[in-house]
């Protein structure tokens, strides 16, 4: 995701030149939208994650080698994932082939996803986070709130090529803002580096759409950190509000608020 801190649903159009990443002197995602293309929230800027990435990666691939490729794929697909809300105007996903899958679990349709959020989709159901409980928007609110300075992502290493592709993947960013859990308990970070290191296999035609990903990792590994990664003094303070069985009938706000403190950048 971008920072919703700075989306604004009226402003639509093509993405900027700071949000491909060419400030920092590499082009790292270049999607461009179908016309008319409607953003869920307002265009995104991506600005904050680019600095997280340029400034926390582990790898820099070579223009033109199979990782580089493999980013700017992934890092399109986050484009539409988060921020085009019909698939039918998605364009780095075969929609009539299209399925996703956690762990070797029930598979999602592009319908599915457009729905409940990539969050939801991949994490699922933990102690401390409850997919089912929560809709798209609210969501990308924890995450925003609990990566203020960019959750960034990168490839790792790309084990097989195409039409199969398979590589281990890299998702960073510092725990600096605050987290809340499925029972409303708040945790503010101390701003140390979360890292979640996974595989992911993605079926991909000739003209690298994709048509199905498996992703693997440990959900755990993600979660875990924003509950102990606190602030020295702080630990967990619950919030008055829904129990967690009402959690379902808690309505989301708009994701694009004008609020300094709803920020959220991913990829």
């Amino acid at each position: 995701m971008a920072l919703y801190g700075e989306l604004n649903v009226k402003d639509q159009g093509p993405l900027s030149e700071e949000s491909s990443g060419k400030p920092f002197g590499e082009v790292i995602r270049d999607y461009e939208a179908l016309p008319n293309t409607q953003w869920r929230f307002g265009k995104p800027n991506y600005a904050r994650v680019n600095k997280m990435y340029f400034d926390n990666r582990s790898k820099v691939h070579p223009e033109g080698s199979l990782e580089s490729v493999v980013s700017k794929v992934v890092k399109n697909w986050e484009v539409e994932s988060h921020h085009i809300a019909d698939p039918k105007q998605w364009k780095t996903m075969d929609i009539s082939k299209f399925k996703a899958a956690l762990n070797g679990g029930a598979t999602a349709d592009a319908q599915l996803m457009a729905d409940i959020g990539p969050y939801n989709l991949l994490i699922g159901e933990t102690p401390e986070y409850s997919s089912s409980a929560l809709t798209f928007d609210e969501s990308n609110r924890i995450f925003s709130s609990t990566f203020s300075e960019g959750f960034a992502w990168e490839v790792l290493e790309v084990l097989a090529g195409p039409p199969t592709v398979t590589f281990k993947w890299r998702h960073f960013g510092k725990f600096s803002g605050t987290y809340t859990d499925k029972k409303g308990n708040k945790y503010q970070g101390n701003g140390e580096m979360v890292n979640v290191i996974g595989i992911c296999i993605a079926k991909v035609n000739d003209q690298l759409v994709i048509e199905s990903l498996d992703i693997y990792y440990n959900p755990e590994d993600l979660l875990r950190p924003l509950t102990t990664q606190v602030r020295k003094g702080d630990g967990e303070v619950p919030v008055g509000g829904t129990d967690e069985a009402d959690s379902r009938n808690v309505k989301g706000g708009p994701c694009c608020t004008s609020s300094a403190t709803s920020n959220c950048s991913v990829m």
